[in-house]
């Protein structure tokens, strides 16, 4: 498994190399400690509840694709704009389709490695109002 990012564009590719791996363990080291995550519009998760947020879409067992889009920079600090699909069919045998473009932020740690601070899958997609039906699995 690869390592921990080096440079900020890299994050993305370790994040779903792990996040495809199955191993919750290996994907929580992408995160800072006080990592926030974003599953739904308006509802972000840190701690225990980001890892089960991700531990949801792990155990559907459908690989995610990223492609970087941007990556912007600033010494320790960087936003990155990733575009991003989980495709495919379930452990369960049921389709899955979801996408977004994320807006992250990552920060280079004291060890000199990359870790998200603001894992924000789906970017400005406007929160939808509890009634309706996204047609999209939970976080």
């Amino acid at each position: 498994m690869r390592v921990l990012a080096d440079r900020p564009e890299d994050v993305p590719a370790v994040f779903a190399e792990r996040f495809n791996s199955g191993d919750a363990a290996a994907l929580a080291q992408v995160y800072e400690d006080a990592a926030v995550l974003v599953p739904r519009p308006g509802a972000p998760a840190t701690g225990s509840d980001l890892h089960a947020a991700n531990s949801r879409l792990q155990k559907l067992g459908v690989p995610i694709a990223v492609v970087p889009r941007h990556v912007y920079r600033s010494g320790d600090v960087a936003l990155l704009i990733v575009d991003w699909v989980i495709d495919g069919t379930s452990r369960e045998g049921q389709a899955v389709h979801v996408e977004g473009t994320a807006t992250d932020i990552a920060r280079r740690g004291p060890d000199g490695r990359w870790r998200y601070v603001i894992d924000n899958p789906f970017g400005t997609r406007a929160r939808r109002l509890p009634t309706e039906d996204t047609g999209e699995p939970a976080f």
